[in-house]
């Protein structure tokens, strides 16, 4: 939720964008024999290369299914177990649930996490895309060895392809040209100049507000906060993550999906002007995880049977 400048990491992808069935696969995997990521026949058990195991493994922890310790996280069996929510991905909200996760893990994931927190530039190429990154590691006071000027490109490189969706080139295998479930949702497009991309913020119609409503809960309870502003919401500051910025929201968008959610949670959140600023109050304690129960059940057998897009 916050990034912690002792703790960053790049370049631990191994190149290997996150794949469609890659979270279900090493999930399945680890839940059959906890030792897999470090076996020999892991290769086998996955049908992927060694490289890829290792990719696998570390999208896993990125998107805080497995801890550092290779064990299931609470949310990691909520959409993965053999009877989760949406083990295959086939409700786009997991999709949107996992870039949230995977957003605020700057720990594991430092990269993602400062594009959507702290770049804000809505048109750009990838040169001054890999620029201001150089920029941020360069100024900012992390402790322990930098990353090397290879090590961002290939983050910045990763990012690019895993949030656009790829165009055909050549012959190239057809395995590599399949787009990640994160390009889906189109917070980033490539230009039609094949030069530039675009982050603009938008209304995002297909983010629930329930799913919103998990980010907002897990901040509230990251920071210890039963209020707050609208605008800390919209906006990054002090290097904690803000589900505008993350989901790269307008305005009004993200106010409409404010009230969305406090209609759909009578009783747990209300907006209040206080001196003239608007703010989002907690009402009641409620855990994150009810946001995701509260989506997800009237959705299971729609889930369960394909029928959701």
């Amino acid at each position: 939720m916050k990034l912690d400048r002792k703790h960053v990491a790049f370049g631990r992808h191994g190149t290997f964008a996150l794949r469609y069935g890659w979270l279900t696969k090493g999930f399945s995997a680890l839940q059959r024999k906890s030792s897999i990521f470090k076996d020999d026949d892991a290769t086998v058990e996955l049908g992927v290369g060694k490289n890829m195991v290792a990719s696998i493994c570390f999208w896993l922890r990125a998107c805080k299914i497995i801890d550092r310790n290779n064990e299931a996280t609470s949310v990691g069996k909520m959409l993965f177990d053999k009877d989760g929510y949406d083990p295959f991905l086939e409700d786009e909200a997991t999709v949107w649930l996992l870039h949230w996760l995977l957003v605020n893990n700057a720990t594991e994931a430092t990269a993602i996490y400062w594009f959507f927190n702290k770049f804000h530039k809505p048109v750009f190429t990838t040169e001054e895309l890999t620029t201001s990154l150089s920029d941020f590691v360069r100024d900012a006071r992390f402790e322990g060895k930098k990353p090397s000027e290879s090590t961002i490109k290939n983050d910045v490189s990763l990012l690019t392809r895993m949030y656009s969706l790829s165009k055909p080139v050549g012959r190239a295998p057809l395995e590599d040209s399949l787009d990640s479930p994160m390009a889906s949702l189109g917070l980033l497009i490539r230009a039609t100049d094949n030069k530039n991309f675009l982050a603009k913020a938008e209304s995002r119609d297909s983010l629930p507000p329930l799913i919103l409503g998990y980010a907002i809960l897990s901040l509230m309870k990251y920071r210890e906060i039963k209020s707050i502003p609208l605008d800390d919401l919209m906006y990054a500051r002090d290097d904690f993550t803000a589900v505008g910025a993350v989901f790269r929201l307008s305005e009004n968008a993200l106010i409409k999906k404010i009230e969305d959610l406090v209609k759909l949670s009578p009783g747990v959140f209300e907006i209040r002007d206080t001196a003239g600023i608007y703010q989002l109050y907690l009402l009641q304690e409620t855990a994150p995880e009810e946001m995701l129960h509260k989506h997800y059940s009237p959705n299971l057998t729609k889930i369960k049977l394909g029928v959701v897009a």
